[in-house]
């Protein structure tokens, strides 16, 4: 049977008795204990699952994304292009489980704190399982994006800043389904199954490049892939590298014990997320796997988001750090097989 449960203060509750955002108790971010077997089946998301909580009554495609190798500067690069989930961004594999239990819960509305591609990806899941959705944005998120939130129903609730966003949904958290990707587990099951795309197409890197805002696609990845060596089916899990931009780097500072001067990194503003709920389990994870968080800044950015393009990864500038990173890396990469994520899509820019 599936639960919550809290790593720190051991809470645990049935998954399906109520719904929490966070340890009622200790107030951390919650984990979802269920059983797993690896049989994968059919297509998409719903290929793994035996290896998730539920499987979603519906969906449009989510998962199942190409991965592109290539071989860069001497050093093999596999490329998942989660941009092309239906949304446009990796967040559809957690809105799917994220909204349908919602809908199995009996909410009819739903609200979230993004910069973009979350709230559009809310709106699209929220849409197919009857919910209205509310999403808090900063002002300064991109117009493109506030118009695709709209176009999928949700209303469009516009904030000074991120950090006004996220206090403002918290005053909705109670009547409404507050859909936290930033702290909800849910998002996290959904995230592991990049890894299992990545392993049954191509076996497990020796290294993982991910962007990290909230931390939680890195969480669900690095998840993903220690449940493969939990089940025997791997001998080994990447090395994590975490990029973050120089204007926002709670992880960086966490792991490094200090700060780094450097680019201003503006045009990476999907992860200039202050304050990750899972701080701590995002640098946990990092040691863990003896890996290092690299800071970029816009020049790096531009120019990864330009040759990206010309490579013909029709990708966003957040995106592209995780090239940005690689080039910084170059050196201790050689010889070695390298995954990223490739997580929004461009044209919704446009």
């Amino acid at each position: 049977m599936a639960e919550w449960y809290c790593p720190r203060c051991g809470f645990k509750a049935g998954l399906w008795s109520r719904y929490f955002y966070e340890c009622p108790v200790c107030r951390f971010p919650l984990e979802i204990s269920h059983p797993l077997v690896f049989e994968p089946r059919g297509r998409g998301l719903a290929r793994y699952s035996s290896m998730l909580p539920f499987t979603p009554e519906r969906g449009r495609g989510e998962g199942g994304t190409p991965l592109v190798r290539e071989v860069l500067n001497g050093v093999e690069v596999w490329f998942k292009l989660d941009y092309l989930n239906p949304s446009g961004s990796f967040k559809d594999r957690g809105s799917a489980l994220s909204l349908y239990y919602a809908y199995r819960m009996g909410f009819d509305t739903a609200v979230e704190d993004t910069s973009g591609n979350t709230g559009i990806s809310v709106s699209l899941y929220s849409r197919l399982y009857g919910l209205k959705p509310f999403i808090y944005m900063p002002r300064s998120a991109p117009e493109g994006k506030k118009k695709l939130v709209r176009r999928l129903g949700g209303v469009v609730v516009e904030t000074v800043d991120r950090a006004e966003a996220s206090r403002r949904v918290l005053e909705r958290a109670g009547e409404s389904f507050y859909v936290s990707h930033t702290r909800s587990p849910l998002f996290l099951e959904g995230f592991a199954t990049i890894a299992y795309e990545i392993y049954e197409e191509a076996g497990v890197p020796d290294a993982l490049i991910i962007p990290v805002g909230s931390g939680s696609l890195l969480l669900g990845v690095y998840k993903g892939f220690k449940n493969l060596a939990n089940l025997g089916l791997v001998s080994k899990t990447p090395v994590i590298y975490a990029v973050q931009g120089y204007s926002v780097q709670p992880v960086y500072k966490a792991f490094k014990g200090c700060e780094e001067q450097g680019e201003a990194s503006t045009l990476a503003d999907g992860v200039a997320v202050p304050n990750p709920p899972r701080l701590e389990q995002i640098v946990s994870a990092v040691r863990e796997s003896k890996g290092d968080v690299v800071l970029v800044g816009n020049s790096e950015i531009e120019k990864a988001y330009t040759e990206l393009w010309e490579r013909g990864f029709t990708i966003e500038p957040t995106s592209a750090i995780v090239y940005a990173a690689f080039l910084k890396l170059l050196d201790r990469l050689k010889g070695m097989s390298v995954a990223t994520v490739l997580t929004g899509s461009g044209l919704k820019m446009i």
